[in-house]
């Protein structure tokens, strides 16, 4: 949460530091950050050639970025113009101010460049929202201890500092929610299939490749260190938020589905064979089913599903009655992509463990909005997709236990995940390098990071409460919709509103509100055995994140309701 600037500011020799000291008036001093260079980006490296970084145990303090920002208070600072270097200019960007210039052996030049996203930018105009006083002003704070920052000691736990939930300034976070379609105002109510993205992930994006692409840790060039700082950095932050031991126990993949495959494909062909049994449940996104109906043909392996009730809550007696020596793994959502419905995640790994079997828990439609602890939930494998949170497609992550990725064989293989090769065999890293195989998607990592980021700014327990009330308010709208059954009423839900609406097909009542600007998912969901159960092909699915309003339920309703009159003169 509290990474600081010097996220993206190399080490500087302590000589060229400027010595203003930290002051117990300044809202950062004393809070952990991050060291730019960190130790996995200039220790010996498989194929890198970096050096080593001295030991220089500093903090320094900055000079304040003048002038207002039009950045609300949850959003990641921009970059400061003045600190960038002109496009095309070649050359690196300019020393902090008082810094010689001076580099380390190796580097041309001390890489210094903009803060973002590097401290929580509160709006810095003279009049900020709810009357928070504003940290114009204010000295920021870089450490440039690579090694002490790096503890664990560094990082202790700190009182909330999210400021008031507020949804309209935090809307203003997101450019795509001013679009116009067909003519009205958007409404993006399909977040269980995407989410927006926050303006601090799309200038982090352009940031990286402004400044920092190269491939990461295969040189000992600048731009190399810059690279392999914030993608390892990602990964440090996505081990943070979810509560994993160690940033070795992530994997960057694809997405939530490429994650599961990693397993099947992976700890699946080592560990189980002919009657061994995988347990599922009815409520599984075909991501979650598909991969190991793959795996048990390969391996004569038998696939248990776990039954609902008709409000597609899971039925826990029947899992526990599932279970069994030969139950190998276990395989559950912890929230329904479909439905809504959430599941008892931590009940479903302790009485997998119990029963002997290694558990993996889809988080991707969960780690939106609700708190992951991983230590906490103690499953041996949890993936989920960055879309889902608004960060980029095309990247996510899979968790998995040390000791279980030990003990796992490498998928793919390349570059970037051996130790030493031969024309006769190959030596392979430890994870999770060995899961790493060629050029990963390094930028999306970046992206990624910075969307955690971005949310522990709000804090999820913030998200979770207000998405909530979100949901108590439009239920019983739309229930009072004359001719519309919701779908998926268990008792624990979280941000999905699947419904039918006599009369129609789902795809016309999605057709006719797009035309009014409103964007929901109609159709099967890639869900279709728990729509089956239902006795359902497809229904119309809204689904909300922290950017929704009730006055946007309001005018859903609304539509709905138009429908439902107009249903007899069709």
């Amino acid at each position: 949460m509290n990474r600081l600037a010097g996220e993206f500011f190399a080490a500087l020799p302590a000589s060229s530091l400027p010595s203003t000291p930290s002051t117990p008036s300044s809202p950062y001093a004393g809070l952990p950050g991050r060291p730019t260079l960190r130790a996995d980006s200039v220790v010996p490296h498989a194929d890198s050639l970096l050096p080593s970084v001295p030991d220089l145990a500093r903090i320094v303090a900055a000079p304040p970025v003048p002038g207002p920002t039009t950045a609300s208070y949850y959003f990641l600072e921009r970059p400061d113009p003045s600190l960038l270097t002109a496009r095309g200019t070649p050359g690196a960007a300019p020393a902090l101010p008082g810094a010689s210039g001076q580099g380390f052996p190796g580097f041309p030049a001390a890489p210094t460049f903009p803060e973002i996203p590097a401290v929580p930018a509160y709006d810095r105009s003279p009049a900020p929202p709810n009357g928070r006083p504003s940290l114009a002003g204010q000295p920021r704070f870089y450490v440039t201890d690579p090694e002490a920052a790096l503890r664990p000691e560094a990082h202790p736990i700190e009182p909330d500092r999210h400021p008031p939930f507020d949804v309209e300034t935090i809307r203003r976070d997101f450019p795509i929610l001013r679009e116009q379609v067909n003519g009205h105002q958007l409404i993006w109510l399909d977040n269980a299939a995407t989410t927006q993205k926050p303006q601090a992930v799309i200038d982090r994006l352009s940031y990286y490749y402004e400044h920092e692409n190269s491939n990461i840790h295969r040189a000992a060039h600048e731009l190399a260190a810059r690279s392999t700082d914030a993608y390892e950095g990602a990964r440090d932050t996505v081990a943070r938020f979810l509560g994993a031991s160690s940033s070795e126990e992530i994997i960057f993949v694809r997405g939530a589905t490429e994650a599961i495959n990693l397993v099947a494909n992976t700890w699946g062909r080592v560990h189980l064979r002919r009657g061994d049994e995988i347990v599922i449940s009815h409520l599984e996104h075909h991501a979650n089913i598909v991969p190991w109906q793959m795996l048990a043909a390969e391996t004569g392996a038998v696939i248990k599903v776990i039954p609902v009730d008709d409000t597609g809550a899971l039925l826990m007696g029947e899992y526990t009655r599932l279970l069994s020596d030969r139950t190998k793994l276990v395989s559950v959502t912890q929230v329904s992509n479909a439905l809504g419905t959430i599941t008892p995640a931590r009940e479903i790994v302790e009485q997998g463990h119990r029963a002997g079997a290694r558990v993996l828990i889809d988080g991707a439609q969960s780690v939106p909005h609700t708190r992951v602890d991983l230590q906490e939930l103690g499953a041996d494998f949890f993936v989920f997709s960055g879309h889902k949170i608004f960060g980029p497609t095309g990247i996510g992550a899979l968790y998995g236990r040390s000791e279980v990725l030990r003990d796992m064989p490498p998928w793919q293989g390349g570059g970037n995940m051996i130790a030493d090769v031969t024309l006769e065999r190959s030596v392979y890293q430890p994870p999770p390098s060995r899961f790493e195989a060629g050029t990963g998607n390094i930028a999306d990592a970046v992206g990624l990071g910075t969307a955690l980021e971005y949310v522990e700014r709000i804090g999820i327990d913030a998200i979770a409460a207000y998405e909530h009330d979100l949901l108590d308010y439009a239920t019983p709208r739309l229930e009072d919709v004359p001719g519309l059954h919701l779908v998926g009423t268990a008792p624990a839900k979280a941000s999905v509103m699947s419904f039918v609406l006599d009369g129609y097909e789902p795809i016309e009542v999605g057709r006719a509100l797009n035309e009014r600007g409103i964007a929901v998912r109609a159709g099967h969901h890639c869900a279709q055995p728990i729509l089956r159960r239902l006795g359902l092909e497809a229904t119309v699915r809204p689904s909300i994140a922290f950017y929704n309003t009730c006055a946007e339920i309001d005018v859903l309703v609304g539509e709905l309701h138009r429908l439902a009159a107009d249903r007899g003169n069709r």
